[in-house]
């Protein structure tokens, strides 16, 4: 059952991070209007079991009026709201309460501000700035912090074999720009998918596009076609031809069901099926898209 639903505002941002699986940047294009957001919400009502949305992207701060008008329509429909933001507009406490004041009156659930080395320096961090003028405001607010990838090894766990570790999910930008290097496992042993919740999602992506999507990249249909209360009432994850086989054997029975050549190792199951999927873009148009997340310009 649905009860979130994630609306990438804008696929641009104000910065090009090697781990980001959207492949967000400056360049990219892609954002709501204000009347297909109207529209969305009226979507979202005719599901009837969303509770909650969060704004991400990209960076929504980005197209901050469209971003204001997004959360009165949802609190309009009693539905909580979570906001995802690089802080970037942190320059200082008193520069971050203009941004964050509207927020406050209007009453928010969460406020999450990346805060690492991804996003920031030692001499420039507006997010932590940013999150103590949230701080200051009363609002509920918290640091995402994702680490470089780095190699450790866990003692007994996988027999003292070295793990990676920091956080990446390495799909998208991260798939391409963060592997070098990283220990991989024999693509055998990647034989399930437990990073989404792709039988019955809990939540979903949406974009202006009208991709509705259970992992993002993975559309289970266009909302400005079908509108997303049918798309999630006919959902059939079993006949989908990407989330099925991931469901049935991982992306080692995704590239199986569809002849796909691959690598003997990977990363992690996250970097084996993006490489798979990447693969399979002219074969399902309509199911792996944007073609932007996969780094298609």
């Amino acid at each position: 059952m649905v009860t979130g639903v994630h609306i990438l505002l804008t696929y641009a941002c104000t910065n090009e991070c090697d781990h980001c699986f959207l492949h967000c940047s400056p360049r990219a294009h892609g954002t709501f209007t204000v009347n297909q957001l109207q529209r969305l919400f009226r979507e979202i009502d005719l599901v009837g079991t969303v509770t909650g949305v969060y704004f991400e992207g990209g960076e929504p701060f980005l197209y901050y009026p469209l971003l204001i008008e997004g959360i009165r329509m949802a609190r309009a429909q009693k539905l909580k709201v979570g906001i995802v933001s690089n802080g970037f507009w942190g320059n200082s406490i008193e520069d971050a309460e203009l941004w964050l004041k509207p927020l406050a009156e209007m009453g928010i659930d969460d406020l999450s501000i990346s805060d690492d080395e991804f996003h920031s320096s030692a001499e420039h961090n507006p997010a932590r700035t940013a999150i103590a003028a949230a701080r200051k405001l009363g609002l509920p607010v918290d640091g995402i912090c994702i680490e470089p990838p780095n190699v450790r090894s866990e003692g007994e766990v996988q027999k003292g074999e070295p793990i990676v570790a920091g956080g990446v999910r390495f799909r998208g930008r991260a798939a391409e720009k963060l592997i070098e290097g990283l220990p991989r496992t024999p693509c055998s042993a990647f034989n399930a998918c437990d990073r989404e919740e792709l039988a019955e999602p809990g939540r979903v992506h949406v974009d202006c596009f009208g991709n509705v999507m259970v992992c993002q990249g993975v559309s289970i249909g266009n909302m400005w076609t079908n509108g997303l209360a049918a798309l999630m009432r006919d959902y059939n994850p079993d006949k989908h031809p990407i989330v099925g086989p991931l469901l049935k054997g991982g992306p080692m029975e995704l590239a199986k069901a569809h002849n796909v050549a691959h690598d003997d190792a990977y990363v992690d199951e996250c970097h084996f099926c993006y490489d798979v999927r990447k693969k399979l873009l002219d074969t399902f148009p309509q199911y792996l898209t944007p073609e932007l997340v996969y780094g298609v310009e």
